[in-house]
């Protein structure tokens, strides 16, 4: 039970964060995307698009790391923590430097003829290319921080940060929109600098508060470990660069073939997606350590049982905020952005409906990389992430529409989560059979129910506001009864009732204290 009250706690502060971001994150889209243009917000989604990879390049990076740590704290000991710190210190700055180099080259090439960019427009697109790898190098060198952050559980701070964050990128988008300078290359440049600030003050904050972030390399570095996590952090990051290839890369495929138009449509559609699935990924944030320390302690069937759990509530998380926006896609983009890049209501549609699928799968990932042995799994499933780029490439040449990008991509995300299910099988001692029909059917079963009776105010009225709001309360009701009934099992409705319980008893306790007191 103090599992699950730490992990309601941390999700609980992460949501708030999450209230309050999203809605500013999607105003500030809006806001930019009407100060740049169509042409210039594509241009910055396609070579600055780098700067929306480093939160994920960020993510996942750190999740090595903090995976050395949390097993470290899953077997009390603490000692180890300022060598892994360390070390990892070391490793990221070998890394930092390697990526440095391969984008500098990598944009040479990109710029030498391969994108199709205004040449009056090159320039500056150049520069926010340039802003976007000092900003990739600097947020490499954070990524121990994060993971102490991340290990530490800590999710007030990483909450507060984000709000900052959030309101400093909108005042960055109201400055660009009354500027006379350069719109494009002032807005790359002012994201390029305050994503370094941000990891100054978690670079401060970590120094200050937590003393294995002290830097002594004589003393606590570790050739066998260095060894070790530069072995687990380089399979880590083959599956890491080669999603930031395949994400970065369809940007690339679709200029080439159709230009920054269409690069607009799609960054509308990754923010989006970005946005409505913050609410699982922010879920994630606060079970991962569990997982990780769960395996430290040898106790498996914790991290097995937390996997599954994960799986089906970060589904269920989503499925809340994507039914009504799925069944409503044109009217709620054009209340959104009042004027819809071409092709952006069908991207929507298709990347939500890949993210629905991934996220069954997405802390089967958590419990493999726990288990330690990820050298097949992340060669494997690198290949899969990477193989649609050069066939939708290919596609294009012989005619094929935008969105099949889209479609190529969400066939290949099937493949990869059977893939990752049969991993998890074999190295975390998951029943595949017993995932499958407690997990993915019931997570099936209670979306198509949800669905169908969310859609039903489309056969009575005319879109508008009116059938907005009819689809959205269809669909809280249908959800509660769906996922109570079809989605939940007798034993986690008997968890959820006692964990209700168990809230409502606090609360009343917390009411009679301030009673009491005043």
């Amino acid at each position: 039970m103090k599992t699950a009250n730490r992990v309601i706690k941390n999700t609980g502060i992460l949501y708030a964060k999450m209230a309050i971001t999203v809605v500013l994150s999607l105003y500030t889209t809006r806001v930019v995307l009407n100060s740049l243009g169509v042409t210039d917000f594509g241009i910055f989604n396609l070579v600055g698009g780098l700067i929306a990879m480093l939160a994920f390049l960020n993510a996942s990076m750190a999740a090595a790391t903090q995976r050395f740590m949390s097993f470290a704290e899953g077997q009390g000991d603490e000692g180890r923590l300022h060598q892994i710190f360390n070390v990892s210190m070391v490793l990221h700055l070998a890394i930092a430097i390697a990526v440095l180099i391969l984008l500098e080259v990598s944009g040479f090439i990109l710029f030498d003829g391969v994108l199709k960019i205004d040449p009056a427009r090159l320039h500056a697109a150049w520069l926010v290319y340039q802003f976007a790898i000092a900003s990739t190098f600097f947020t490499i060198l954070g990524v121990p921080y994060d993971a102490v952050i991340n290990a530490r559980e800590n999710m007030l701070f990483f909450a507060v940060l984000g709000i900052i964050e959030a309101i400093f990128r909108l005042c960055i988008a109201l400055l660009i929109e009354h500027t006379t300078a350069d719109k494009l290359q002032l807005y790359g440049l002012l994201i390029a600098l305050l994503t370094i600030v941000l990891l100054v003050i978690r670079i401060l904050y970590c120094n200050r508060r937590y003393i294995e972030c002290g830097l002594a390399l004589k003393h606590y570095f570790s050739r066998p470990l260095f060894n070790e996590m530069t072995s687990f952090a380089g399979w880590s990051l083959l599956g890491s660069s080669s999603s930031i290839i395949a994400n970065y890369g369809q940007g690339a495929v679709l200029n080439v073939h159709f230009g920054t138009s269409v690069n607009a449509a799609q960054a509308v559609t990754t923010q989006l997606s970005g946005q409505l699935s913050a609410f699982a990924s922010t879920m994630l944030r606060a079970l991962n350590p569990i997982i990780t320390k769960s395996a430290g302690a040898g106790n498996f069937e914790l991290m097995t049982k937390a996997s599954m759990l994960g799986s089906k509530f970060g589904f269920f998380l989503l499925m809340f905020f994507y039914i009504p926006i799925l069944i409503e896609m044109p009217y709620v983009l054009n209340i959104w952005l009042n004027k819809v890049p071409q092709y952006a209501v069908i991207f929507c549609e298709l990347l939500l409906i890949r993210n629905l699928i991934e996220q069954l799968f997405i802390t089967l990932v958590s419990s493999i990389n726990s288990i330690g042995n990820i050298k097949s799994f992340q060669i494997i499933t690198s290949i899969l992430t990477f193989l649609p780029l050069p066939i939708t490439y290919f596609g294009f040449e012989a005619g094929w529409p935008p969105y099949e990008i889209y479609v190529v991509f969400l066939i290949y995300s099937i493949i990869t989560s059977a893939t990752i299910l049969f991993f998890a099988s074999k190295l975390a001692s998951l029943s595949a059979a017993n995932f499958l029909i407690n997990v993915v059917f019931r997570c099936f079963c209670a979306f198509i129910v949800v669905m169908l009776i969310s859609a039903s105010p489309l056969c009575i009225l005319q879109s508008g506001v009116v059938r907005l709001a009819m689809v959205c309360l269809m669909s809280l009701i249908a959800f509660l009864m769906s996922v109570w009934w079809i989605g939940f099992n007798n034993e986690e409705r008997s968890q959820v009732n006692i964990l209700l319980k168990s809230l409502l008893i606090k609360l009343s306790l917390l009411k009679l204290k301030y009673f009491y007191k005043g």
